[in-house]
């Protein structure tokens, strides 16, 4: 039997060349960057201006009252000597990734959950529980702190329920109330993301692994999950950021307390800004939660990425 010809290897650029090159440079216009000028001078004055100075204040002493309220310096790392010893500082960033992570899974799986269920339910019961869980959403922060710390405290609907008057829940465990509190307030974003994504699920793909018998698991693992990664780590992201930024919801329930124990960063910032009388040292606690943020908007950034 004859052998067939062997064809000559054509070389050419790899893949990651490929991947490199600017397939539209031919037709891209530099002029055209003019037209990123507006918002660019907006990202400027509005965001790299003002945390430019935040860091500066960082770094200096200047306080609300008192001599250095008009006649501050630059301090250098003074204050970030003080950080490092400030042991309120690091509880207060244990607290608060107690809190983001409990806060970010709660959210997570308690909007799945309900959107899943809803799915299956009757359109009654749809439009009950999908108004309630939206309604506790867009509750202000100070409702919602209100309403959790009369639930919550002796006397409240949580000890009245289980038949103990006199527990007072928020006092024993504060830490887990007001996650709770804001696992409750933010629950109706990712019920509707997490609905709105099961829906573009293409329905044949479950049918087909129903018809092979896969079991429940095996299609929320092998199907479901892989296409509801990108909204999940959407959902992951913008919960982690706004439980970083929950301000008004502990402040109004525990104000930091009992002792530290719900004391996160944004009001550890608060009290030494204003409180204390030492804005310096509270913009530098201030520049910390930047610093998280940022690691939060990494990490997104590398996901994404890596899906395209």
């Amino acid at each position: 039997m004859a052998s067939l010809p062997v064809m000559d290897t054509v070389t050419g650029p790899s893949m990651s060349e490929l991947w490199k090159t600017r397939h539209d440079k031919s037709r891209y216009q530099w002029s055209s960057l003019g037209l990123l000028t507006p918002a660019f001078a907006l990202l400027v004055l509005l965001f790299l201006v003002p945390m430019g100075f935040a860091v500066y204040l960082g770094l200096t002493n200047l306080t609300l009252v008192g001599p250095t309220a008009i006649h501050s310096a630059f301090t250098g790392m003074a204050n970030l000597e003080r950080l490092k010893s400030d042991t309120t500082f690091w509880s207060s960033l244990w607290a608060t990734g107690i809190f983001i992570v409990g806060s970010v899974v709660g959210v997570v799986v308690v909007g799945y959950v309900l959107a899943s269920l809803l799915m299956r339910a009757r359109p009654w019961m749809r439009m009950i529980v999908g108004g309630v869980v939206v309604v506790a959403w867009m509750m202000p922060a100070v409702t919602a702190g209100m309403t959790w710390y009369a639930s919550t405290t002796g006397g409240g609907a949580f000890s009245t329920l289980l038949g103990i008057p006199n527990t007072n829940f928020l006092d024993n465990d504060p830490l887990l109330v007001v996650t709770l509190a804001s696992i409750w307030s933010m629950t109706g974003f990712s019920m509707l993301v997490m609905g709105a994504a099961l829906r573009n699920i293409p329905s044949e793909a479950i049918e087909a692994a129903t018809v092979e018998n896969a079991s429940s698991w095996q299609r929320f693992r092998m199907i479901i999950l892989p296409l509801l990664r990108p909204t999940m780590t959407a959902v992951v992201l913008l919960t982690g950021l706004l439980a970083l930024a929950n301000f008004s919801l502990i402040y109004i329930m525990t104000q930091g307390g009992p002792g530290n124990a719900t004391n996160i960063l944004p009001l550890y910032s608060y009290q030494q800004a204003f409180t204390y009388n030492n804005l310096a040292y509270g913009a530098l606690i201030g520049n910390v939660m930047v610093v998280i943020a940022t690691v939060f908007g990494v990490f997104y950034v590398r996901i994404t990425a890596r899906r395209l």
